[in-house]
């Protein structure tokens, strides 16, 4: 290991715990019409229940010592601090791999995928199938803390994120990610191709295909959803990708603001059927989002809508930077963005495809199980 990285390790003093359960004490709350549910967002009576139960049930203790079952470390990449969760695997002979989150999420994401991937003979699988787990908190988020300068679009990320992996000594790996982490696995794979053997993506972006093959009635109502979702549901994208520090400023102070943000989407962009808790349990949720209030990152988290929309990278990749490298995809039924498959093979070499019967956007704390297995079959193939 590079003498550049240094070991990490999760802690938060008592008086910053103490400091967040003052503030959600003295939360005041907003009026909401009756019956709405949350037609208009977060919904109220739930939004006051999830702040009691963090304010006065909430371990984080708890929490961090889970987290800290792992190893932390930390690194300096293209001026910006870059943690990372390293788990290797018992197997020299495993295949390194580097997973990327989305917003708004952070390395929670992947706390019960981690094991089954990287000691697969203890869940259910083979020797030959363990992976060498990397889960870096992306420029900007959590402990990889605020960025400090412009230009930290997807790109950048997935160059310093290469440049990780190398440090790690990984000279052969593979890439996964969903959300931002499956652009940002997408630019790796454009990035280093003599290193990388092939991606996995839980959200690949896609291009019509004016020649491709009749759409499917499913795949017709992909779109449909789609431009639903485009049409109701973005306006969040709006915000972050335009003024981040004016909406920065009510959400670093407010810890029930902050989870009021993010919570609506974890309900909205998960298979929940409207029900959060039953697709994630409250310390799942308040343990990703304490991430984001203790290390005050949430404003410099969506900066990465900034910089992306600005540079207009947001959109599906030109043909011409098609991804020639080995891509397999998972398909989730509740996955906010759907392209038809005939779309996503214009942009990648989709070498499998996996359709699931239930899961979300949040595809690894949904269904550790399908997703584990998943990576199992498709870098079998690769090995």
């Amino acid at each position: 290991m590079s003498q550049d990285i240094e070991p990490f390790e999760i802690h938060f003093d008592d008086s910053a715990i103490e400091d967040l359960r003052d503030r959600l004490a003295r939360t005041r709350f907003p009026d909401q019409i009756e019956g709405v549910e949350w037609d208009y967002g977060t919904e109220l009576e739930y939004l006051k229940q999830l702040v009691e139960y963090w304010r006065d049930k909430f371990d984080w203790r708890a929490r961090e010592a889970e987290l800290n079952r792992f190893e932390h470390f930390r690194t300096t990449i293209d001026g910006q601090s870059i943690h990372f969760l390293h788990a290797p695997a018992a197997n020299s002979d495993a295949l390194p791999i580097v997973i990327s989150h989305g917003w708004p999420g952070t390395v929670v994401e992947f706390l019960d995928v981690i094991e089954p991937l990287r000691n697969p003979e203890a869940h259910g699988g083979r020797p030959e199938d363990a992976f060498h787990v990397v889960c870096p908190s992306l420029p900007g988020y959590g402990f990889s803390e605020p960025t400090r300068s412009r230009g930290w679009n997807t790109r950048r990320i997935a160059a310093a994120f290469a440049e990780l992996m190398a440090r790690l000594g990984y000279s052969r790996y593979g890439a996964q990610g969903g959300d931002w982490g499956a652009l940002i696995t997408s630019d790796i794979a454009r990035m280093d191709p003599e290193h990388v053997c092939g991606i996995h993506l839980n959200m690949p972006l896609g291009q019509p295909a004016p020649d491709g093959p009749e759409l499917t009635p499913q795949e017709q109502q992909d779109l449909a959803d789609l431009g639903s979702f485009q049409e109701r549901e973005t306006g969040y994208q709006r915000i972050q990708g335009t003024k981040p520090q004016t909406l920065g400023y009510g959400l670093n102070d407010s810890p029930a603001g902050l989870a009021a943000w993010i919570v609506e989407k974890f309900r909205t962009w998960s298979d929940c059927d409207g029900d959060v808790e039953r697709s994630f349990t409250r310390d799942q949720l308040l343990t990703n989002i304490s991430i984001y209030w203790f290390t005050r990152t949430i404003t410099s988290s969506t900066r990465l809508y900034y910089e992306v929309m600005g540079t207009g990278a947001a959109g599906a990749a030109p043909s011409a930077e098609r991804i020639e490298l080995p891509t397999g995809v998972a398909r989730f039924p509740k996955e906010i963005l759907r392209f038809p498959r005939s779309w996503v093979e214009r942009s990648y070499n989709v070498t499998h495809w996996s359709d699931f019967e239930r899961g979300g956007h949040f595809a690894a704390m949904e269904e550790p199980e399908l997703y584990v297995n998943d990576l199992r079959r498709f870098f079998g193939t690769l090995r």
